[in-house]
């Protein structure tokens, strides 16, 4: 008999939904990036910006529960956490649409709200899936970052869809229906049993080993959000601007795609996985790979394919390391959590704000105009495709970085296995 406790199944649909209903706060801004140039003339710096908004609030939220999680109620925190959501996204929507003149400041000021409410539930979600008695721990955290990218799937599809028939200029109409969704959270976690959710670790969290593992797993999830979110902010763009693809056409089969391989992936992690820091290592190569492809092919198909696939490469590479921190710090708790989604969110703040800097440095500068007559691009493709090439320093790094850690931590008592 599963160890799941009774009373506890609601709990834990809460938490599967939550984080379906709050994909839109990640994967909808992204695809609405065109459309803010078109109507508001948003250049892509400022565009970057709301991304590197979003991550650092969220960051920001990460680091207070990290050294104050003693002062926080946690279970009404999560109750608390899907209403922040709505009034973000309704801010977000309702600005730009009764006062266009400042429509900027409506996308600024909505990112942070919604942002905090991001924020909280990676901070709380997944130590209280896992306060969740349950036979397998890892199948269950591999199964709700899966549901991450099912939402994100169903957000495309859905944007996508309303964008074709109703038009970008009725965008804001979108964003009201993803702000309604995270109420359905609000109500599940206000009618459920939550259980006790541990605030700090109970095993020696303050010695050097532990210290060290912390540290480690911190930095491999920078890099490991770093090259996912540079891909899954910048995808949509990517394709219509640089490779040429037809915004539906390269929502429904490259962002849809992306999210697809990721939650099938991290799907059949949580049902056949295991050796995760061999998995985490030929993500990270993979998606080097991945990016060098998309960024230098000139075949349209192979590019869009290489963008598609680093969904894949990179499936594991948040979730992962989160399994890789639980297997070797025991009952690490909230404040543990915090510091990596700290680490995430840094990563996920940096990458895709530097990628917006070099695609329009790189599109401005008199080399890529002496390109753009040799190679017949644009310097707008040139500079997203300069963008691209520059993304593969994460994973890079992170490779680097895995690397060394099988050299140094050899016991796997304190580390990982070889």
């Amino acid at each position: 008999m599963s160890k799941i406790g009774s009373g506890y199944t609601r709990t834990k649909f809460g938490c599967y939904y939550t984080y379906l209903a709050m994909s839109s706060v990640f994967s909808l801004p992204p695809l609405l990036f065109v459309t803010f140039m078109d109507m508001y003339g948003i250049p892509y710096t400022l565009l970057g910006t709301l991304v590197l908004v979003n991550f650092f609030t969220q960051l920001s939220v990460d680091l207070i529960f990290t050294f104050f999680t003693k002062y926080f109620n946690v279970h009404k925190t999560i109750k608390l956490m899907p209403l922040l959501t709505t009034v973000g996204l309704a801010i977000y929507a309702a600005v730009p649409m009764l006062f266009p003149e400042y429509a900027y400041a409506g996308l600024l000021c909505g990112t942070v709200i919604f942002s905090v409410a991001a924020g909280l539930s990676e901070v709380l979600l997944s130590p209280l899936i896992a306060s969740i008695p349950s036979d397998n721990p890892d199948r269950e955290m591999s199964m709700l970052h899966s549901l991450y990218a099912y939402g994100v799937l169903a957000v495309v599809l859905i944007s996508t869809a309303f964008l074709k028939v109703f038009g970008g200029e009725n965008w804001m109409y979108l964003t009201f229906f993803f702000a309604a969704l995270p109420i359905g959270s609000a109500i599940l976690f206000s009618t459920s049993k939550l259980p006790k959710v541990n605030i700090s670790s109970s095993k020696g969290s303050a010695t050097s080993g532990r210290k060290t593992v912390l540290t480690f797993c911190v930095f491999c999830i920078f890099f490991g959000s770093a090259a996912e979110n540079t891909m899954t902010n910048w995808m949509s763009g990517y394709m219509e601007n640089a490779l040429g693809i037809s915004k539906a056409v390269g929502d429904i089969f490259g962002m849809a795609a992306f999210a697809v391989l990721l939650g099938i992936c991290r799907t059949l992690h949580a049902k056949y996985g295991g050796n995760i820091s061999n998995i985490l290592l030929i993500g990270m190569t993979g998606a080097i790979a991945c990016y060098i492809v998309a960024g230098l092919s000139t075949n349209v198909y192979i590019s869009a394919f290489a963008c598609i696939f680093t969904g894949v490469c990179t499936s594991m590479l948040w979730p992962g390391t989160l399994i890789l921190m639980e297997e070797k710090l025991p009952a690490a708790g909230v404040t543990a959590y915090a510091l990596m989604a700290s680490g995430g969110d840094l990563g996920g703040a940096i990458a895709p704000q530097l990628l917006g800097i070099v695609v329009d440095t790189v599109k401005d500068s008199t080399l890529a105009a002496g390109l753009s007559e040799k190679l017949s691009m644009t310097t707008e493709q040139i500079g997203m495709r300069a963008g691209m090439i520059f993304a593969t320093v994460f994973p890079i790094i992170g490779v680097a970085l895995l690397l060394y850690g099988k050299k140094i931590f050899r016991n796997k008592n304190t580390f990982m296995e070889d």
